[in-house]
């Protein structure tokens, strides 16, 4: 059986893609390696092939040194991380609180943003939390919708959620939204270079102002979006709204954790179930995944994130 030589033996010798990302980010970033030496000593099979085939789509999404700046942005995007806890740790809030400061602050910096889309696809391999909800998507949620049914990401970033029902045989129509067409762009780039069988339905489009969809949806992806919001109640109507009558939705959203652009904050996972069932959502299925590396006791002690994804119904 292969390792991976590092000061730290990890085996994944048999995940090829996943060596090759574990290794080159590794030559970049060697302090990372005791946190991946225990971010990988005792995961499932299931769990590693999974993080495999994220890193084969990562691997495809990047073309010459383009692989090599993801994987410095990850390394950036773990000092910036450390310094939004250091807030929150201090004054028991998030940095910012109205969207109005994240688009100032955040969105509005082509750079910053840049660094930072590129250092959080890449913590869908290395951050566990974050592994085991695309776990869930694809086994709990996607594999169990209806046939030819119509489906709906809103905020679908880097592409690997909408990829995966795009090419899906069960599903007859796939749309995806953003308020802001550059990030359209860059979605519709990223399905390309994944090579997804059939190209959704990309629309610029406010679910704010979203009143023609109504009842339109049979399964409806929400995935760490809400966080980002300083409306989330009208926007859990909304999305209420465009569930059809027996449609299903799978919505993400991590508690107590301090990003750049993270406006809404829950403190517990059960938190976030009573705010869901109070917008009229029914919750049928849920996991709650601690942050990479910590149990889930330590979790709720320490109020470090815990990443929990639901799947709810009208």
């Amino acid at each position: 059986m292969a390792y991976l030589m590092t000061p730290y033996a990890v085996d994944v010798g048999q995940y090829p893609s996943l060596e090759k990302l574990l290794r080159k980010q590794l030559e970049l970033a060697p302090r990372h390696a005791g946190f991946f030496e225990k971010r990988f000593s005792n995961c499932s099979t299931e769990h590693l092939a999974t993080v495999n085939l994220l890193s084969e789509q990562i691997i495809s999404l990047a073309s010459g040194d383009g692989l090599v700046q993801m994987l410095s942005d990850y390394d950036w995007l773990c000092d910036i991380m450390i310094d939004e806890e250091a807030h929150f740790r201090r004054f028991g809030k998030y940095r910012l609180d109205t969207f109005e400061e994240a688009v100032r602050e955040v969105y509005s910096d082509d750079v910053f943003m840049g660094k930072y889309i590129n250092g959080l696809l890449l913590t869908q391999v290395w951050w566990a939390n974050h592994t085991d909800v695309f776990c869930f998507y694809l086994s709990g949620f996607l594999n169990k919708n209806p046939p030819e049914y119509r489906h709906l990401e809103i905020g679908p970033g880097h592409g690997l959620f909408l990829h995966q029902a795009a090419n899906d045989p069960a599903c007859e129509y796939v749309e995806a939204w953003d308020v802001a067409a550059q990030s359209i762009a860059s979605t519709r780039q990223a399905l390309a270079e994944l090579n997804t069988r059939r190209m959704p339905e990309l629309r610029v489009q406010d679910l704010f102002e979203a009143d023609e969809h109504k009842n339109g949806f049979d399964s409806i992806v929400f995935s760490e979006v809400l966080e980002h919001l300083d409306r989330p109640s009208e926007a859990l109507n909304k999305l209420r709204d465009l569930l059809a009558e027996n449609g299903r939705m799978f919505i993400n959203i991590p508690v107590n954790s301090p990003a750049p652009d993270h406006l809404f904050l829950l403190s517990s996972p059960e938190a976030v179930i009573d705010f869901v069932a109070d917008h009229g959502l029914k919750v049928e299925d849920y996991r709650f995944e601690p942050q990479t590396n910590a149990t889930m006791e330590k979790a709720r002690k320490w109020d470090l994130t815990i990443s929990c994804a639901l799947i709810v119904s009208r």
